[in-house]
């Protein structure tokens, strides 16, 4: 039998190739995740943001025809700010147009009488604004006007159905 020479296996010689495995897809992966990663924190930034603004503001809409404000305050009026805020009227308590004519509403609960308006019901939960306030007053028997609040939160809104007294 013929003899033949042995050789020890060499790196870097003849042999079969290396592949390189491509870099693409894992770069790929951590721009996504990067994109992902940065989106979803501007994001929160912006919600917190609007929910500090729709903290600060108050209603968007106006009734269709407000009342000026008129007379003087009685005696030992309206309470503090915060129980005359209209987020908490009830049915049967009324409400004061102190805003300016044909601007944004500012309303107040206050004692009723003349040129004041009557909650004659009251809608809580998500309102998408002037039309759907007007589609939800117009089931209300005998209301003149209507008034709603929409912020950030749908749990905060709220329409008014009112009766200009």
């Amino acid at each position: 039998m013929p003899s033949y020479p042995v050789i020890p296996y060499q790196s870097g010689g003849p042999g079969p190739p290396r592949r390189h495995r491509s870099r693409g897809p894992l770069i790929a992966v951590a721009v996504i995740f990067t994109v992902f990663v940065v989106g979803g924190v501007s994001t929160l930034f912006l919600l917190r943001q609007r929910a500090e603004e729709a903290s600060v503001t108050s209603a968007t809409e106006a009734p269709p025809s407000p009342a000026p404000p008129t007379g003087t305050p009685e005696p030992g009026g309206a309470a503090p700010e915060s129980s005359a805020d209209p987020r908490f009227v009830k049915v049967g308590q009324c409400v004061r147009n102190d805003g300016p004519l044909g601007g944004q509403p500012k309303l107040a609960i206050t004692e009723c009488g003349p040129k004041t308006y009557e909650v004659l019901r009251r809608f809580d939960g998500a309102t998408s604004g002037e039309k759907d306030a007007e589609a939800k007053c117009a089931r209300v028997e005998g209301y003149t006007n209507w008034y709603f609040f929409d912020s950030e939160l749908d749990t905060l809104d709220f329409v008014l159905c009112l009766k200009l007294r």
